[in-house]
């Protein structure tokens, strides 16, 4: 009968046997971590790098002022149904002031196309908007998808599409909060695809603002309740922050 290896407490050598098992053991937990560690990863929707497009470029489409700045683009080979793309101004600066007065005008503007997945920010270069052309026609009506409960994070706009690295997370809180106080909007990022993306405009379902009750809960990850619409190919998230819960 073989023996049992003898362990000696004060001795600096274990048993071969021994040494062979916590060998075959420490194989084993690395390859099954990092089975694991792909497996979550290839099964993520890909947000997308999120960058600056370079030059700058132009583009046409109708100006909604509400609940933020967006241009509506008519429907075009890449984009099936029409395109709706937030805006901002050069800096940390929301797009208000830029299209005042333009709301439901067509017109061309001229600046930067900030781009993660498919979700788009333009920001207005100085002078970048041309006079209004013809009147243009109405875009298609909101589209209501009902009462939701979403968990995720709500981020700047701005940085978040690709104008800064990173745009969320704890190291981004105090950059995103000189965004939203500058006009920038604000976009929440949920965990799970929500009607085909993960990327929706957040306002207040009272003011149609983003308010000083979110300050606080950006960069964190929560849950929180809301009616969801689709502009365009962009979800709207009208949210109440009292239903918001830090998770």
């Amino acid at each position: 009968m073989a023996e049992a290896p003898f362990f000696i407490g004060w001795s600096n050598k274990l048993p071969r046997a021994t040494l062979g098992f916590m060998a075959m053991v420490s194989v084993a937990v690395i390859l099954v971590a990092g089975a694991l560690g792909f497996a979550i990863g290839a099964t993520a929707v890909d947000p997308g790098g999120g960058d600056y497009t370079f030059p700058e470029l132009t583009m046409t489409g109708v100006i909604a002022e509400q609940p933020y700045p967006i241009l509506r683009i008519a429907a075009d080979a890449g984009h099936p149904a029409s395109h709706a793309v937030m805006l901002s101004s050069e800096g940390t600066n929301g797009a208000a002031g830029t299209i005042a007065g333009l709301a439901g005008k067509r017109v061309e503007v001229r600046g930067l196309l900030i781009k993660r997945g498919d979700l788009d920010m333009f920001e207005i270069a100085d002078g970048g908007v041309s006079e209004p052309q013809s009147e243009a026609a109405l875009p298609p009506a909101s589209v209501p998808l009902g009462h939701w409960r979403i968990t995720g994070e709500i981020c700047d706009g701005k940085c978040y599409t690709g104008a800064m690295r990173p745009g969320a997370g704890l190291a981004h809180k105090a950059c995103a909060g000189i965004c939203f106080i500058g006009g920038v909007p604000a976009v929440f990022v949920s965990t799970r695809p929500v009607e085909g993306q993960n990327f929706m405009l957040m306002v207040d379902a009272k003011t149609g603002k983003f308010i000083d009750a979110f300050h606080d809960l950006a960069a964190l990850r929560i849950s929180i309740e809301g009616d969801l619409e689709r502009v365009d190919d962009l979800l709207v998230f009208r949210v109440d922050p009292a239903t918001a819960k830090v998770l």
